[in-house]
This record gives structure tokens, C-alpha cells and sequence, in this order.
């Protein structure tokens, strides 16, 4: 059931579609009380519905809100707050662990505060796929799938028997098990609707469009299907999910104005990459981008899912595409019921959701535009996915930057101990055909299957040091491969099925062969990746690997065969016929005509039916999880992956004050574009890192330490394991990778350092540069940093989820002003930080930091509270968003 609000407005109706009644709240008659919002921009109208639908007078919706977003046409930037509320949450299994740790633990607190536990359960749907776990440790082999999933539930039992237990406890709680597919492409195929309907308190039905927010960066992807959608922290998603809004500014709406169409042999892959580099050079971190044009007839739903998908990578909120006839198509394919469908045309054209080329383009903040006949054969890397570069220009890049980005001083090529083979820099040791960005659409998907088809009757195969793996979103990829008899092309080059999920893009890569792997680590070879995801920050697909490149599956093929991305790989030979003839790209790559009939051949609504029927029942090693509900979680002293967190140790139902940080040393001094694998790894513990001395001591074997994104519901191993990132660069430590620091002058790891800090009775502030928290939205990454003992981070510019992530935790975000940057302060590792005023602090406003100098000398410098919004500061005024929850609830 859902709560509605006053309709003060009086925009309440009915509309009737297939003998059914539904209540909505009209766009129209807003418009004829407000203003004309006929071209407000598609997202921006999913957002007045929903302050329509739950206004309430004023006390947290008002006329003066609706009103502020009718007005946007006018002037579309401005800085009023309004409270959204999605419809729904998806989670997948990283994140979602942390997310039911918190709301285990919320319970056990609510009870100490003398509260309900029953309070304490989710209010709308909840969605948690399971599927960042699989690691890809066998490939190229039949069993290989078979043999990853035993090796999965081994690893995660504990993971996976706390993830049913909050299935079986929690209201509104659905698990989809391990092995069924990435979350996005759940969301994509079965979960998203286009409207969404509830019962509300008098029992009607209404209708409302359909809109979530996940706690993965790239819930984005929904976008592409007409759900407004985007990631959050978890911490975030939990309070949305006990019934908080959304606190947000109403964004500015970029609108990218789509044109021509892509020529032949372009793929959807090439287009995103260009379109992300676009957007990163316009500059779109926090604004929503809406795609329009003519071009639009020309893409398929699963290509604008594409786009939509890398909104995170071109920094974006959000990039959103209206619902028209494609998206219709698309719904009926996949195995959506024929009620729903028409429900979701007739709501659409009945409140100007429709995308119809004929009227008149939506006011936008701001516009660019792309003639898609224009793009390429495209790569992106080697260390950030708005870094596109064409195809005939990698091997330039790469031997470019092999002195001037990885210092290199080690052979260019050197003999592999045990093979006939030696490695060299540039090789390319992993290509995977991963993630939700490209295993979504099946034009990529069977074009790399045509790819391997004509390499195979050719007699091709990969270079013998390149690990292969193919790792489907969806259960559907494998019955449309296997019926076009891709699948066994693909598995004859190497490319057989390793699991469904993210694997290689989320840093589950797996290890390389042993005489590989120290290969290049004994001989500093700068070894490459090839991936069709959406992420190759550093550190982040595998330690051995320094350059990665993000490119179409169709691509990953193509460099397996050929080996190393130092050749141009468009006018080189891709590898050796059978007769001795040099085999050249062109001669393997398919038609777009090719791609079309497969794929029109090959994929039908019964594949996607037959896989959703019963998507939440499992394998037999799921159902084989015997699981008790219960209202609290009965914690294991032993866990190693499970532990009740101590946010909420000592809590009182009255928040104390807001204390001002006096004399704070900085735990770190970054540069630019720090991601949140940075500052939180999901990828391989070390076993001589504090995590890694943490699991020795708790008797786990180097075996089993799995991954820090698989131990996100073990507090002890995650601030651990905060800025541990291999390749991260401190300041305080020049000339040093790795997550290391500066303590009284003496070099050691950040959390050893935080501990001594703490021991001492010392703050901490972090400093860094631009893009800080940039990629996914990973809620430890502030979780982490608070943990460690940090107050406040100070840096030039925030990325959208981390920046509201540390509000979110109880983090002070200070930004730059007048300039002023860490480099021209001069800020070392000897200075130390005051910052005052904190007990009045406001949103937006300059604050004052002192600085002590070693030498005596004093500095100071204004920087923005980056604590956006009225209910933010609650959030920080109450040690966290979650505590702000709690006290609410238990009251």
C-alpha cells in the first residue's frame, strides 16, 4: 500500500485502460492551475508527478515546490529543494549486504531505544540481485561455468545465508539468487514496468510512472526504458527505503539532441564512448541529461540502455529517454503482460509522457549535439572511460604513454618460465566479454558471436596468454547464442560461459597463470586488458594489469586473437589463417545486415518468459540455504564476513552537538579524479595489508580471503581496507603507490596511521583535487572514511554520490573556493587543520580553515559547505542519515 499526499491541487483523475480503473495525478490540470508544463523535459515531468502525487500542504511538498519546478521552463537552474520519492530500490549483493547489515543492526538499536522492530522494515519493493560475487577462476573450458558458481557459494555461504535470512525477515524484500543475471539487467528485463501501480490507502489503484534508485551507480541503465532512475549509497537507498525522501536540488537538464544514424560496422559501444567523452568535456556532474533528436528512431531500446547505462561514466545524474513505440516493442519481447503495456502507453500519452517527434523539442538548461553518422571504431583507456580514443590510434596511444604514465624502466618484452611463449608491455593478458553496459544488447552480443564464428572457420584462436571469459547479464544471452549457434563458435576461440555477473568489470577477474602473473610483476611488463564494461580505473580488473581498455565484445574478440593492443589493429593482421594467410579485421567482421537477420532469427518472448517464470527459486545450491526469519539477527562473535557495525554504539535519542575540529592532521593528500575504488577497493585482498593481517589472524586461509567488495558486511576488514587501493598515490608519501601514509614522519599504512591518530586523540581530514569520489556508489567508501576518524574531506570538486554519501555518514564535504587548491596552499603532511563554526553551520555557506604550518606560520582559506540541502544538514547534524532515520522511528 502507498501513501499519497493532500491533492491540494485537486489533480487527482481517473483513466480506465483495459476495463480497469486507475487514479493518477494529471500533469495537465497542474498545468492549467500553474503554468503550461508541456515542455518541461520528459524526467523533469516524472518529477512533478511525484510531487504532485505526494504533496502534502507544505509540511515536507507545498504548492511552492510544484509551483518552483512548473517555473524551471523560465530560468532551468536554480537552487530550490524539493523531497522525491521512487517508487522502489535495487540493490545487488555488494552493496546490499552492507544495506541489511544496517538494517539488522537499525534493529537492534531501535529496541534499545525502546522502539518497534517492526518499524524498521522496508516501505516500498526492494529488489537485491546477487551478482557481483562470481569470479572468473576457471575459463576456457566446458565446466567452467559449473565449476565457478561451487566455487561461489563456497566462498559466500555465510554471505548468501545472511541475504535469505533478510528475505524471509524483511517486508517488501526480494532476493534474486546467484547465477540469473547482473541487477541492471533484471531491472531492464523483468523488474522496470514504465508505470507502476499501488493500492493507496482508500484501496484504489494508482498509477504513477515507474521511477527506483539502486545502490549501484549504474541503476542509470533503467533510464533507457523511460524509469527515472540513478544510484545512491546504501546508506542513502536504506532511508528511501524506511520511507525518507530524496533530499535534492531541482537538477538542471542537459538535453543531447541525437541526429543521423551510425554507419556500418559502428557499434552501440563505439556510440556510448563518444558520447560520454562529450559529455565529460560539457561538464554534466549532478545534472540529469535527456537524449532527443531524430537519431532516436534509429536506436533500439537495448542501444539507448547503453547510453543510459554510462550516465556514472559522463558524470551525470541520470541520461534519460522518453517512452515511445521502441520502448513498447521492447516490453512486449520481453515477456511483459499485454495489460501492462497497453497501461503504459495510454498513461504516457495521457499525461505528455509520449516521445513524439513531432512537437516541439523541451526547454533544457543547456544542449549538444552529435550527428551519429560521425562516430567510430572506438576503445576507452587506459584508466578512465571518458578517455575514448580511436581505434586506429591505440597502439600511438599506449607506447606514448608507456614512459610518460607508467615510468617504465623495465625489458619491453621478457620469456614466460615454463610456456613457449614470452609477454611483452602492451599484451593483452585478459579480454572479457563482461557487464551490464554491453551483455544487455544483443546486436554487440551477436556480433562477437559472428566475430568468433568467422576467426573460427579460419583458424584462428587466442594468443596463449590471454585469459577469455564470457559473463551474460541474463540468462537470455545464452538461449539466443546457443540458438544461433554462436555459443559454439565462442567456446571453440575460448570465450565459453564463466557466470552471470559482473565479474571482470567489478575487479572479479580472477587470477592470471602463475608464470604470468610473475612475469610481469618480476619484470615491471605493463600488461593490458580488453573488456566490454564500463570501468577501468586503476587497480580496479586485476593487480597485474596497468592498462585497461573498455571496448564493444565484438573487439574483445578481435584483440584475444591478436594479442596486444601495440599494433594498429586495423591495418596489422589479426593472426594466421589456416593456410598461412595473414587474417586481417575486416575479414572477420560482420555485416550490420549479418548482426540484424541473426538476431531477428535467434531471440523471441517465450526465452525471456521461460527465464522469469520463477526467478526468485534459485539453483539447487541456493534452495539448499535453510534459512529462519526472525526479527533480529542472531550475530556469529567468529563471522569474518558478517558483523553488527558500530554506528550506532552509545546512541541517545537527542543528537549531541555539532563539535568543531580543532588541530585535524590529514590522513591523505590526493590528486585528481580519486574514485571510489580508490578510496574503498572491491577487488583482491593483500595478504600483507591490514585487511590481509586482519583474516590471518581470524584464520582464514590467503585461499579464502576472497574480495573486499564480497566482505562489505565486516566492518573490521572494510576500514581496513579504506584507501588501500594499489594504486593509489598520497601526497604525504610522493614517489610511493599504494595505500600508505605519513605518521609523525614515519611511513605506514593509512589504517595503522588512523589508529595511532586515534590513540592520540588527533582529528583526521582528507585533501584532495577534482572529481573526488568519482565511479561507483559505494557506499564504504564514506563508511570507511568516517570509521578511520575522519571529520572532513577538502577538495576541489565532489562527484554527486560520494560528496552525499559523506553527508550521509556524518562526513563534513568542504570544497575550494577563490581558487585556492591544495597545490597552491602548499598543504603537507606537517600542517594541521581548524575549522570552526560548525554548531551554525549552513547549507552552502563559506567556511573558514585555519591552518598551522610546523615552521609556526598560519594560513587560512574559505572553502563551500558542500552540505547541499536543509535535510542534509539534519543528516549531518544527526551523525548520519541513519541515525536521523532512527531517532524518528524510534519516536
Amino acid at each position: 500500500m502507498t501513501a499519497v499526499g493532500q491533492d491540494t491541487l485537486g489533480t487527482r483523475s481517473t483513466m480506465t485502460v483495459g476495463g480497469r480503473e486507475f487514479a493518477y495525478y494529471s500533469l495537465a490540470k497542474a498545468g492549467e492551475k500553474l503554468g503550461d508544463v508541456s515542455r518541461l523535459p520528459f524526467s523533469m515531468k516524472v518529477l512533478l508527478e511525484n510531487l504532485l502525487r505526494f504533496e502534502d500542504g507544505g509540511f515536507t511538498i507545498g504548492t511552492d515546490d510544484i509551483q518552483a519546478l512548473v517555473d524551471w521552463q523560465k530560468s532551468p537552474v536554480t537552487s530550490q529543494e524539493i523531497q522525491y520519492r521512487p517508487a522502489r530500490v535495487l540493490m545487488q549483493d555488494f552493496t546490499g549486504v552492507p544495506c541489511v547489515v544496517d538494517l539488522a543492526a537499525m534493529r537492534d538499536a531501535i529496541l534499545t531505544l525502546g522502539g518497534d522492530t517492526s518499524k524498521i522494515n522496508p516501505l516500498v519493493p526492494v529488489h537485491l540481485v546477487i551478482d557481483h560475487s562470481v569470479m572468473v577462476d576457471e575459463f576456457g573450458h566446458p565446466r567452467a561455468f559449473e565449476h565457478n558458481v561451487e566455487m561461489e557459494y563456497q566462498r559466500n555461504a555465510e554471505r548468501y545465508d545472511f541475504l535469505k535470512w533478510g528475505a524471509k525477515s524483511l517486508d517488501n524484500f526480494s532476493a534474486v539468487p546467484p547465477g540469473t543475471g547482473i541487477c541492471h539487467q533484471v531491472n531492464l528485463e523483468h523488474i522496470g514496468r514504465g508505470v507502476w501501480t499501488s493500492k493507496d490507502e482508500s484501496g484504489a489503484t494508482v498509477a504513477y510512472p515507474d521511477t527506483c534508485v539502486g545502490t549501484d551507480s549504474h541503476t542509470t541503465m533503467i533510464n533507457g526504458l523511460g524509469v527515472l532512475g540513478w544510484g545512491v549509497g546504501g546508506i542513502e537507498a536504506e532511508a528511501a527505503m524506511l520511507g525518507q525522501p530524496v533530499s535534492m536540488l531541482i537538477p538542471e537538464v542537459v538535453g543531447f539532441k541525437l541526429t543521423g544514424r551510425m554507419a556500418e560496422g559502428i557499434t552501440a559501444t563505439d556510440l556510448v564512448l563518444t558520447c560520454v567523452q562529450m559529455l565529460r568535456a560539457k561538464g554534466v556532474v549532478g545534472r540529469f541529461v535527456e537524449f532527443y533528436g531524430p537519431g532516436l528512431s534509429s536506436l533500439s531500446l537495448a542501444d539507448r540502455a547503453t547510453i543510459a547505462n554510462m550516465a556514472p561514466e559522463y558524470g551525470a545524474t541520470c541520461g534519460f529517454f522518453g517512452i515511445d513505440d521502441k520502448t513498447l516493442d521492447y516490453l512486449r519481447l520481453t515477456g511483459r503482460e499485454e495489460d501492462e503495456i497497453a497501461l503504459v502507453e495510454a498513461y504516457c500519452k495521457e499525461q505528455g509522457l509520449w516521445a513524439d517527434p513531432d512537437l516541439p523539442d523541451p526547454v533544457f538548461t543547456d544542449t549538444l549535439s552529435l550527428d551519429m553518422g560521425s562516430v567510430v571504431p572506438s576503445l576507452a583507456g587506459p584508466k578512465r572511460p571518458q578517455d575514448k580514443v580511436a581505434l586506429d590510434r591505440v597502439d600511438e596511444l599506449f607506447n606514448k604513454d608507456l614512459g610518460a604514465v607508467y615510468n617504465k624502466t623495465g625489458p619491453d618484452r621478457v620469456a614466460v618460465d615454463g610456456k613457449d611463449h614470452d609477454i611483452g608491455d602492451g599484451d593483452v593478458v585478459i579480454a572479457a566479454i563482461t557487464s551490464c553496459t554491453n551483455t544487455s544488447n544483443p546486436s554487440v552480443m551477436v556480433a562477437a558471436g559472428l566475430v568468433a564464428r568467422k576467426a573460427h572457420e579460419k583458424g584462428l584462436t587466442p594468443k596463449p596468454w590471454v585469459k577469455t571469459s564470457l559473463a551474460p547479464g541474463s540468462q537470455v544471452v545464452t538461449d539466443y547464442l546457443k540458438k544461433a549457434g554462436l555459443q559454439d563458435d565462442l567456446d571453440a576461440i575460448g570465450f565459453d560461459l564463466v557466470g552471470y555477473g559482473c565479474t571482470t568489470c567489478i575487479g572479479n577477474s580472477g587470477p592470471l597463470a602463475e608464470p604470468i602473473s610473475a612475469a610481469i610483476n618480476g619484470n615491471d611488463i605493463v600488461a593490458a586488458s580488453v573488456l566490454s564494461g564500463n570501468r577501468n580505473f586503476e587497480g580496479r580488473v586485476s593487480p597485474d594489469v596497468r592498462a585497461n581498455f573498455l571496448a564493444s565484445p565484438p573487439l574483445v574478440v578481435a584483440y584475444a586473437l591478436k594479442g596486444t593492443v601495440t599494433q594498429d589493429i586495423t591495418t596489422t593482421p589479426i593472426g594466421k589463417g589456416k593456410m598461412g594467410e595473414d587474417v586481417f579485421l575486416r575479414d572477420i567482421w560482420p555485416s550490420n545486415r549479418e548482426v540484424s537477420e541473426l538476431m531477428n532469427a535467434s531471440i523471441d518472448r517465450n526465452m525471456f518468459q521461460a527465464r522469469y517464470a520463477d526467478v526468485y527459486k534459485g539453483d539447487e545450491h541456493w534452495q539448499k540455504i535453510d534459512v529462519t526469519g526472525s526479527d533480529t539477527y542472531p550475530w556469529r562473535s567468529g563471522s569474518t564476513y558478517v558483523q553488527n557495525p558500530p554506528y550506532f554504539e552509545g546512541m541517545s535519542m537527542t543528537p549531541a552537538p555539532i563539535a568543531d575540529i580543532h588541530d585535524a592532521r590529514p590522513l591523505a593528500i590526493l590528486g585528481d579524479s580519486v574514485t571510489t575504488d580508490h578510496i574503498s577497493p572491491a577487488g583482491s585482498i593483500k595478504a600483507d595489508s591490514p585487511a590481509g593481517r586482519y583474516l590471518l589472524d581470524h584464520q582464514v586461509d590467503r585461499a579464502d580471503f576472497n574480495s573486499y567488495g564480497s566482505r562489505r558486511g565486516n566492518h573490521e576488514v572494510m576500514m581496513r581496507g579504506t584507501f588501500a587501493n594499489i594504486r593509489i598515490r598520497n601526497e604525504m608519501v610522493p614517489g610511493v603507490e599504494g595505500g600508505v601514509t605519513s605518521y609523525r614522519g614515519k611511513t605506514m599504512a593509512i589504517y595503522d596511521a588512523a589508529m595511532k591518530h586515534r590513540e592520540d586523540g588527533t582529528p583526521l581530514v582528507v585533501v584532495a583535487g577534482k572529481e573526488y569520489g568519482t565511479g561507483s556508489s559505494r557506499d564504504w567508501a564514506a563508511k570507511g572514511t568516517i570509521l578511520l576518524g575522519v571529520r572532513a574531506v577538502i577538495v576541489e570538486s565532489f562527484e554527486r554520490i560520494h560528496r552525499s554519501n559523506l553527508v550521509g555518514m556524518g562526513v563534513l564535504p568542504l570544497q575550494f573556493k577563490n581558487g585556492d587548491t591544495r597545490l597552491s596552499l602548499g598543504l603537507t603532511a606537517e600542517d594541521s587543520f581548524t575549522i570552526k563554526g560548525l554548531d551554525t553551520l549552513t547549507p552552502g555557506q563559506d567556511v573558514l580553515v585555519e591552518v598551522a604550518r610546523a615552521s609556526g606560520e598560519k594560513i587560512s582559506f574559505v572553502t563551500q559547505c558542500r552540505i547541499d540541502t536543509a535535510n542534509e544538514m539534519e543528516y549531518y547534524r544527526n551523525g548520519g542519515i541513519l541515525h536521523y532515520v532512527l531517532r524518528k522511528l524510534a519516536a
